[in-house]
């Protein structure tokens, strides 16, 4: 059974990246479990706060979530045509210290979706995270690409996904995902 930790990189309480994400909870394949994680709690990183008191200890939580896993799921906001700084952080922070990017990072299966108001949904977003997924060594899957523009019109006031087409592509990239997390893809 494929396990992957899903996070969302978007803190807002009516978020489209989490409500996407918990969609492709709801669609994950038999034999995958898709396990959401929270960034909310992690502090903005701080070498100073590193070197004094160590990693939080939500990092660390999170950490050993995302290792003890077969596979990461990030679904990225795009801010000013670029990586959101929160769901950055974080990425900066569970990198910490250096020696852990080999036991939480490397080699690890790494999926990448998003969603936004505008038109033209998260490419850029997607495409500056590769330099990251490079510099830790992970395994970028890129058997599909999900792109969701106009999220406005495709979940609905609860976060509920009501689009039927996006749902078939969701279901599609999942599927994809979960095989290649499990060296099928």
């Amino acid at each position: 059974m494929a396990k992957i930790v899903g996070i969302s990189g978007s803190l807002r309480k009516g978020s489209f990246n989490t409500s996407l994400l918990r969609a492709a909870v709801e669609v994950a394949p038999s034999g995958c479990t898709i396990e959401v994680a929270s960034i909310r709690d992690i502090p903005l990183y701080d070498g100073d706060v590193e070197e004094a008191e160590g990693v939080p200890e939500v990092v660390s939580e999170l950490k050993e979530r995302i290792a003890q896993s077969d596979g990461l799921l990030l679904v990225t906001p795009e801010y000013n045509n670029s990586i959101p700084g929160v769901m950055k952080n974080a990425i900066d922070w569970l990198s910490r210290p250096p020696g852990d990017i080999p036991r939480v990072f490397a080699n690890r299966p790494v999926g990448i979706m998003g969603a936004t108001p505008g038109a033209v949904g998260t490419r850029f977003s997607q495409t500056a995270w590769l330099p990251v997924f490079r510099t830790l060594r992970m395994r970028p899957w890129f058997g599909k690409q999900l792109y969701v523009g106009n999220a406005d019109k495709v979940f609905d006031e609860t976060g509920g996904l009501v689009d039927d087409k996006l749902k078939k592509r969701l279901e599609a990239y999942v599927a994809g995902f979960a095989d290649f997390v499990a060296g099928k893809g």
